[in-house]
């Protein structure tokens, strides 16, 4: 075969060496390595300072880099490069995305590093800035893990080439590793620590620095359980206590809801804390799709009000006629406002990968921080003691300063110098040095007296750092006091709610409301509610001021109505949407109602005036006009149409008045502007389908109209109520004359004639401004919604009013039908 031009010849007594090896072998010795330096390197946090080594590089690397809390803030990319050039040989991306993390509040209990820009947020939904945006500078708490570095109080082993060195563990004055958990995912295991708070941590570890057979109960009493950084609830602590005795559990954390009245109408519930690790954007995307997919009832409206100033805030309006316990454990069940907390607590301890408890965590970290202090304490004392050394060369300086001053003028040269000075004056070679080395303006009787109080103070320090050093219960008791100042300064309060589960079953509470019978109240003021309860609308109950109502029908809670309007359509409304009103709550003033606008739109000329029961037998609904058309339409409303007409109206002509009939035994009542007022049995109207334009019911004289409409019963005490005035008058400007008449004066006709006279007027007068009938007694209210006295004496059937102090705004009375008698 030829060989290509310019491929080197190999040489002459070249020979190959083909070396057989075991596949299987080779891919197991490698594959150890791999998962060595994964385990070691990379993915597990030391159970001493609780730092993976990337995190450990990043704190040393800022620490050195100066960037404490009382400095300005630099470029992360400045801190990633520092870290990725000369301790951490792997990616920038591996690098930044810890500093994020320990910058993130959410993510760490005592978050260590104190950033300025977006590093992220709650839920990783959306993603930190790039590092060339982002500043940092180390958190007062991560000032703790490096406190010491400098006092040769931990190890140091060189960087990856051998050019740096680095700490192999970090001081670390608080229990990190506990108070801000961990996870790590190595080669054949996985670490995942629940963040606890600084507070307890530091009790369990002073209770163990001073009872060191302390047991895990005795441990517990100060750590109950994890606290989370973003609050939430723990709910059951037998899968804890599991995890602190053998550093294996599971545990359920649930969101934080309360309920709350979100609008006038409708309870919800409002989230103020999620479970850890789970964002508002997670939560919000899950109940859309089970809402859509109808997994999820229950739900009108879902808002996510977060911003920076009142934190986290998620409002779930609940729809009318369910519970809203009943969908807040739903939501449990089905979305992430429930999670499940899986504790696995492994830790590198003295290079070995180990399972820990509760009390084993406590016990390296107590350990650690003992020879902390203990090497603190011998790197302090030697110091001192050096020191000492120096200063006492220094007094006999001072002392023979004569012959020091003679020596040094009669030597050749410094060498022969500090050689004379130790054979005269018996000093070693480093305080011959540096007697030579000081200035002659130290030489003072002033520095003298300087000299004598550091000696003495220098004496005193040696002194306690060995009695320190030389005693367990000391030393101890040293660390146990620095763990309290650290607590009192950082330490703030639990944050996560503790439920001990008991076992017992919850009383079940159903989704929906039942179907129970109730009242639909409509007031002359467009105000809609419903009651279960018809005692407030007894003839001798409470009126209170601002409102009248102007329709009441009996149905039940999940059924539906229809509201009427004066352009002869029929509204489709949900009764269970309607807001409930106690009976406290004083219904006929429907103070706790909600407007009508919030369920039906209306035209601008259109109004609302009656209530319709749907999808029922009976005698169904009966209709007035200006024109003086009456109608009764039968009971046939599709159940598929949110809005259909139910009259045919002429040019010109509107609906005054719509009235649910409970008998063929009541009266229609019409009352036109020129005080006619004809009442005849609604037995003498047929029903007609929803398209029929309706019946002649009353006969009107040239340029008059009807202006109330309604039905009375005629086996009740009633009274009619005219109000007379001008018809030049500006609507609302006159007050009037108001009659209050009995209803059985006026006499029945037949349908189409003109009826009878109501009021007669007086001079000015020349129209009816406004009238009622209806069970006694009455009520009325001016413009303003404040209470009108009617008269107490009954006038005559066609007699002239009584002069009013205001005008009056709405009229009503005793209305409606009761629910035991529908």
């Amino acid at each position: 075969m030829a060989r290509r031009t310019g491929q080197t010849p190999p040489p002459e007594d070249f020979e190959e060496n083909i070396i057989d090896i075991d596949v299987a072998e080779e891919m197991r010795g490698s594959f150890l390595e791999y998962a060595y330096s994964v385990i070691y390197s990379r993915a597990l946090p030391d159970a001493r300072d609780g730092l993976k080594p990337v995190q450990r590089r990043i704190l040393y690397s800022m620490s050195a880099m100066g960037l404490r809390p009382d400095r300005g803030h630099v470029k992360c990319a400045r801190v990633v490069g520092e870290v990725m050039g000369k301790l951490h040989p792997h990616g920038d991306t591996a690098i930044y995305d810890t500093m994020v993390r320990m910058a993130q509040p959410w993510a760490m209990r005592m978050r260590m590093i104190d950033g300025h820009g977006n590093f992220g947020s709650l839920g990783g939904d959306d993603a930190p800035a790039a590092m060339r945006y982002t500043e940092a500078r180390m958190s007062p708490e991560a000032l703790l893990m490096v406190t010491g570095l400098d006092e040769e109080t931990v190890d140091f082993r060189p960087n990856y080439d051998g050019q740096e060195l680095e700490p192999e563990v970090l001081p670390a004055a608080f229990p990190n590793l506990l108070v801000n958990g961990a996870t790590g995912i190595a080669v054949g295991m996985a670490t995942n620590m629940a963040p606890h708070n600084l507070g307890e941590v530091v009790a369990a570890a002073r209770h163990l620095v001073t009872h060191p057979d302390a047991t895990l109960d005795d441990l517990m009493k100060f750590v109950p359980g994890p606290d989370l950084p973003t609050g939430g609830k723990i709910v059951g602590l037998n899968g804890v206590r599991d995890a602190y005795a053998n550093g294996r559990g599971t545990f359920k954390t649930r969101a934080t809801v309360h309920i709350e009245n979100v609008t006038p109408r409708r309870k919800g519930l409002v989230i103020t804390e999620l479970p850890y690790n789970v964002g508002p954007e997670r939560v919000v995307a899950k109940i859309k799709d089970m809402v859509q997919a109808k997994k999820l009832q229950g739900i009108a409206d879902l808002k996510d009000l977060t911003d920076r100033t009142v934190g986290l805030r998620l409002v779930i309006e609940i729809k009318n006629g369910f519970h809203p316990e009943a969908v807040l454990e739903e939501l449990y069940r089905l979305t992430p406002m429930e999670e499940t907390f899986g504790i696995n607590n492994v830790a590198l301890v003295d290079g070995q990968p180990k399972t820990l408890g509760l009390r084993e965590l406590l016990q390296v970290y107590v350990d650690h921080r003992i020879d902390v202090v203990r090497r603190r304490s011998l790197y302090r004392r030697r110091r001192r003691e050096e020191r000492l050394h120096l200063v006492e060369g220094l007094m006999t300086a001072l002392l023979n300063i004569d012959e020091i001053i003679q020596v040094i003028r009669s030597s050749d040269d410094s060498a022969q110098a500090k050689s004379r000075l130790m054979q005269v004056f018996e000093l070693s070679e480093i305080q011959a040095q540096y007697i030579l080395d000081t200035p002659l303006r130290r030489l003072t009787r002033y520095d003298r007296l300087e000299l004598e109080k550091e000696q003495e103070t220098l004496r005193k320090e040696i002194a306690a750092l060995t009695e320190i050093l030389e005693s367990e219960k000391k030393l101890r008791s040293l660390v146990s006091k620095e763990l309290a100042e650290v607590s009192k300064k950082f330490a703030t309060p639990r944050r996560t709610v503790l439920l001990e589960a008991d076992g017992a079953p919850r009383p079940v509470v159903p989704l929906e409301v039942e179907d129970d019978p109730c009242l639909v109240l409509m007031s002359s003021t467009g105000l809609l509610a419903r009651t279960v309860d018809a005692s407030p609308l007894a003839d001798d109950g409470p009126r209170a001021p601002h409102d009248v109502l102007q329709s009441v029908i009996s149905t039940s809670v999940r059924s539906e109505f229809g509201v009427v309007t004066s352009a002869g359509r029929l509204l489709k409304v949900e009764v269970v949407d309607l807001p409930l009103l106690q009976p406290s709550d004083a219904p006929p003033s429907l103070a706790g109602g909600a407007p009508l606008e919030e369920y039906v739109t209306l035209a601008e000329d259109e109004q609302a005036v009656g209530l319709a029961r749907l999808a029922e037998d009976g005698p169904g609904l009966a209709l007035g006009t200006e024109q003086g058309v009456v109608k009764r339409v039968a009971n046939d409303y599709p159940a598929n149409r949110e809005e259909y007409e139910v009259i045919t109206l002429k040019d010109g002509d509107r609906v005054v008045g719509a009235v649910q009939l409970d008998s063929e035994e009541q009266d229609l009542v019409f009352i036109t502007d020129d005080t006619q007022l004809l009442r005849y049995t609604a037995s003498n109207v047929r029903p007609q389908g929803r398209p029929a334009g309706g019946m002649a019911g009353i006969k009107l004289a040239a340029g008059a109209k009807v202006i109330w409409f309604g039905a009375v019963d005629p086996s009740r005490p009633s009274v009619v109520i005219t109000v007379s005035g001008s018809a030049t008058a500006l609507p609302g400007t006159q007050a009037g004359n108001v009659k209050v008449s009995e209803y059985a004066d006026f006499p029945p006709k037949g349908r189409a004639t003109g009826g009878v006279r109501s009021h007669r007027f007086l001079k000015g007068e020349d129209v009816l401004i406004t009238a009622w009938a209806g069970p006694a007694p009455a009520s009325a209210t001016d413009i303003a919604g404040e209470p009108v006295d009617l008269p107490a004496e009954l006038g005559r059937r066609d007699g002239s009013g009584v002069p009013l102090p205001s005008p009056i705004g709405a009229l009503g009375g005793s209305i409606g039908p009761r629910v035991d008698e529908s």
